[in-house]
């Protein structure tokens, strides 16, 4: 796994304005600034880790709400910050819940939301708004909010709790009109669409995480947005199979038909089934991470997924990305572990099982892994940052991840250390987390950044928090693809280009025997460039051809043999600058000189047309010299009859 190539302190217990356990750690990065959150303030960084506002609390953050006559802006907010970075308005969205006195109370509560006026976090502005959780139900807390990015909205979701009782009241979620938002209309009310699920239709779930997206394409135009959960049953050691689904349809102009999963229970859309896992807790408590040097123990958050539920849509493919912390050994002795998945849901579909899914203890090596955070690069690496800690070791921050070219079901790249701890908390709350941050960087589409707490000392519960970034190596940029062929005796050769991504067409082959078996004659030479200087480990070749690369500066020459006349080929070069692989298509026509995917008379015409024809690369008449002898004639003519009928599948 690569090391971070860079990295810098955060907000710390003391700078917080708050010094509340835990730190609620989070975080985002636009192409100009980072931007921290924690309980209970925010903090705005240049990109390598230069100061540029704050921590400023979220007090202050949001005084301007004062007039609002919510708790937002008289100095009641009260921390569970997220902040997040909309790439598609080049905007910033920073949030907290607010309320009037302590818990257990009255409230009222609020969700406060601020979005930036520019791409500018410092100056540029922000509007300001102030949702209340439920005004049907006014002394109901939402708590554990979490938000995410959607092309039609800005979708929140939160658990409900009874504020003077604190009994668990369901949960809440809501899609913000995000393009109203983004423009202050509305301000302070953001007019929220909003669907709460009782007690009762939840069983055991809670903490539905909604979908967001950063690397790739956006989802396809109209596509709900989604939200994920798991049980959390009050039984320790229960084994868990399911990962249950929900789409949210909004009409901001309708709100009346917007739906969120089926019907007036807003039961699951669909059930993914898993393998089995275990939550992380045990019979009377959640406290089972151990920490070296002291008997106190930390939470792990373990009954939940974690935020972010990431969707990426890869050239069609549509998939969402989820991890979790899991009693690795299923009985809640532990080591804990990381849970993650991908499941495919190209078309809106939702699958009966995960692409791939994995329980990473890093081969047992005995450290509990906890707080996971999980993000998806542009070429499909994904990498999970987290926490670690075991009776011998201070609690640190590591993450590991595999590239898109791995096996299934493998976090191959393996582990890196973000920052080793120098102390541990001795807290009897045990409280951590309760969340951690993994972004893309909308710069590159490459780059991982990573914020998480740690200990620089021992203490009660004086944490600090880390941030720090690391790229995968990434793949170059491929920049043509040719089939290059000799033709008798004419110099230079004349290649077809075969304008990756999408193929064009190989209707020239050598009648010498220039090989063996089936395919005699069959060799082709591609030629490809990249726009800088690689290696690869190897090439590979469809429909039963071998191929051999060589490598010279940023070209590379994939040598074919035993090619068939008629298919689709994919010439695959290995690990190439060790980022992993590319493809190249070509499709192998023998004798389709017009390159209508089909061998027929149209063919056989246009080689008599251009009988004695010189051979010209800009004009292509030398794709007419179908047998390579240096001219066309009446050996071409007939090479097209032989193959004629063939046509691309």
């Amino acid at each position: 796994m690569p090391t971070p190539f860079a990295q810098f302190a955060g907000i710390n217990s003391a700078t917080s304005g708050c010094n509340c356990l835990p730190p609620d750690t989070d975080g985002d990065v636009g192409p100009n600034h980072y931007i921290q959150s924690v309980n209970s303030s925010i903090q705005i960084f240049n990109k390598t880790g230069g100061t540029l506002s704050g921590p400023t609390t979220y007090n202050t953050f949001f005084a301007a709400l004062n007039t609002s006559g919510t708790p937002c802006g008289l100095n009641q907010n009260d921390g569970d910050g997220f902040v997040f970075y909309d790439q598609l308005a080049d905007r910033w969205v920073v949030s907290d819940f607010a309320f009037a006195g302590g818990l257990p109370g009255p409230g009222p509560f609020y969700q406060c939301i601020g979005v930036s006026k520019t791409n500018d976090p410092v100056a540029g502005g922000w509007w300001l708004y102030a949702l209340q959780v439920d005004p049907s139900n006014p002394t109901w807390v939402g708590d554990y909010p979490k938000l995410a990015l959607w092309p039609d909205a800005y979708y929140l979701s939160v658990n409900m709790f009874d504020g003077p009782m604190l009994g668990f009241q369901g949960v809440r979620v809501y899609a913000l009109p995000r393009s109203a938002m983004i423009n202050g209309t509305g301000a302070p009310n953001p007019g929220a669409v909003a669907f709460s699920i009782t007690p009762a239709n939840l069983g055991d779930q809670y903490s539905l995480v909604p979908a967001t997206f950063r690397a790739g394409s956006r989802p396809p135009a109209g596509q709900p947005e989604w939200f994920m959960d798991i049980n959390s049953s009050a039984t320790a050691g229960t084994v868990e199979t399911q990962i249950f689904v929900r789409r949210f349809h909004v009409d901001f102009t309708t709100p009346a038909n917007s739906t969120f999963g089926v019907g007036a229970a807003h039961t699951p859309d669909g059930t993914i089934t898993v393998n089995g896992f275990v939550d992380a807790f045990i019979t009377g408590s959640t406290l089972i991470v151990p920490q070296n040097g002291t008997t106190a123990k930390l939470d792990t958050l373990g009954d939940k997924l974690m935020t972010p539920l990431v969707y990426q849509n890869l050239g069609g493919t549509e998939s969402l990305w989820a991890s979790q912390t899991v009693n690795n050994n299923q009985n809640g002795t532990g080591p804990t572990a990381i849970r993650w998945y991908q499941f495919n849901v190209t078309g809106n579909t939702i699958p009966a099982t995960p692409v791939q899914q994995q329980t990473f203890n890093n081969g047992a090596d005995g450290l509990w892994r906890f707080m996971p955070s999980i993000a998806v690069d542009a070429q499909g690496n994904m990498a999970i940052g987290y926490s670690v800690s075991s009776s011998t070791t201070e609690p640190a921050i590591k993450y590991a991840g595999r590239l898109a070219s791995d096996s299934l079901n493998s976090l191959a790249q393996g582990e890196a250390q973000l920052i080793a701890g120098a102390g541990h908390q001795t807290h009897s709350a045990g409280r951590w987390g309760d969340y951690s941050g993994m972004s893309i960087d909308p710069s590159d589409n490459l780059t991982f950044w990573h914020t998480n707490e740690y200990f620089s000392a021992t203490s009660s519960a004086s944490w600090n928090t880390r941030i720090g970034k690391f790229q995968f190596p990434s793949l170059p940029q491929l920049v043509t693809a040719v089939s290059r062929k000799t033709h008798g005796s004419i110099s230079p050769p004349f290649d077809i280009d075969l304008k990756p991504p999408a193929p064009a067409i190989e209707m020239r082959r050598n009648t010498a025997s220039d090989g063996s078996g089936p395919n005699a004659g069959h060799d082709h030479e591609v030629v490809i460039t990249f726009g800088v200087p690689v290696t690869v480990g190897g090439c590979s070749a469809s429909g039963g051809a071998t191929c051999t690369a060589t490598a010279s500066g940023s070209t590379v020459t994939a040598d074919l043999h035993n090619v068939a006349d008629v298919q689709a080929l994919t010439i695959t070069l290995t690990n190439v600058n060790g980022a992993g692989n590319v493809s190249v298509l070509m499709n192998v026509l023998a004798g389709d000189t017009n390159e209508d995917k089909r061998t027929n008379v149209g063919d056989t015409d246009q080689t008599k047309s251009l009988a004695s024809a010189t051979l010209d690369q800009s004009s292509g008449t030398f794709k007419c010299d179908v047998n390579l002898d240096g001219r066309i004639n009446v050996g071409d003519t007939n090479f097209v009859k032989v193959h004629s009928g063939n046509s691309l599948p």
